[in-house]
């Protein structure tokens, strides 16, 4: 144990002495995959719980950032880039099985976090990356998506839903609540009604009302319902919300942060019963994504060089 520490002790100067080197350059700033195991060490340090705000402080004072570095904005802002990539490192943790949060906005060590070492941190990280991908690979497949695996980029390209979830999942009620309608007003909702979240026992996890979609020269009815905090939601939860739909819409909507297993996608279009339209955590993602609703798109121009023979071999008279 005591040469696990002063690995970290190592890691932590290293870090800390490479972005007070290099002033304020986002490029100095630890990777997320660097602030796994401070990040668990952190939470386990402020008493094996904590909030985000916490959290991030005893990041930062364990790695040793500058007040330079700290200030880096993640793009435009209005957060840090360090507070954006100790919100992927808690993600990762909780992925990985050694953080929770249960409670919005509330981050708990788990028994397998406290018994970690931070030689098997990597590891777990590069087999919890590549179990994502697989699920992925998996799911397009069945779906018939043409998929082409990215073996040999050093980055998830998909990792950017890691941390947009976890920004949901920390909204407090009534932050989930606007969200909820910024979504379905840009995706053409023209009329919204939503009960107050004062009055609703599981406000904090949901959010229901019904609305009317206008698509082209139709419109609808819809009941809708997000649903956040469940990994993977069942038949049964398309059961009741098909059953609280009666009678409040021609259509029904159901989002969850998480997943949806096989069997709700099942009953969500069973034979004989209102169709359900179902929208997971990566769906819900994309969304927020086309309509730019805490998402930020930058485009890069990539640039495909080759040589061309045929060029050189007629300077040379061939």
């Amino acid at each position: 144990m005591a040469a696990t520490l002063g690995e970290g002790v190592q890691r932590r100067n290293a870090i800390g002495n490479s972005v007070r080197n290099t002033g304020s350059d986002e490029s100095a700033l630890p990777p997320y995959t660097d602030l796994l195991w401070p990040t668990l060490q952190a939470v386990i340090e402020i008493g094996g719980s904590g909030v985000i705000e916490e959290i991030d402080a005893a990041v930062i004072a364990r790695v040793g950032l500058s007040e330079e570095a700290q200030a880096v904005l993640h793009g435009d802002g209005p957060g840090t880039e360090i507070e954006y990539r100790i919100a992927w490192s808690r993600t990762y943790l909780k992925g990985m099985g050694l953080l929770s949060n249960t409670r919005r906005g509330v981050w708990s060590v788990t028994d397998s976090g406290r018994a970690v070492r931070e030689s098997e941190i990597k590891p777990m990280q590069v087999a919890y990356t590549a179990e994502k991908r697989r699920r992925r690979l998996v799911r397009n497949s069945s779906q018939g998506a043409q998929v082409v695996p990215l073996a040999a980029a050093p980055e998830d390209p998909e990792l950017w839903r890691e941390p947009v979830l976890g920004a949901v999942a920390d909204l407090p009620a009534e932050g989930f609540e606007r969200l909820v309608t910024a979504v379905l007003r840009s995706a053409g909702f023209t009329t919204l009604t939503v009960p107050a979240p004062g009055g609703r026992v599981d406000a904090d996890t949901q959010v229901e009302g019904t609305g009317i979609l206008r698509v082209s020269l139709l419109s609808f009815s819809v009941f809708f319902r997000f649903v956040r905090g469940q990994e993977h939601a069942g038949a049964d939860v398309v059961r009741e919300f098909r059953a609280a739909m009666v009678g409040r819409g021609e259509k029904g909507l159901l989002v969850s942060t998480g997943s949806f297993t096989d069997d709700a996608r099942a009953e969500a279009h069973r034979h004989g019963a209102p169709p359900i339209d179902l929208v997971d955590g990566e769906g819900l993602c994309d969304l927020l994504k086309e309509h730019g609703l805490g998402v930020r798109t930058t485009v890069r121009t990539v640039e495909d060089v080759a040589l061309v023979p045929a060029f050189f071999a007629e300077l040379s008279g061939r």
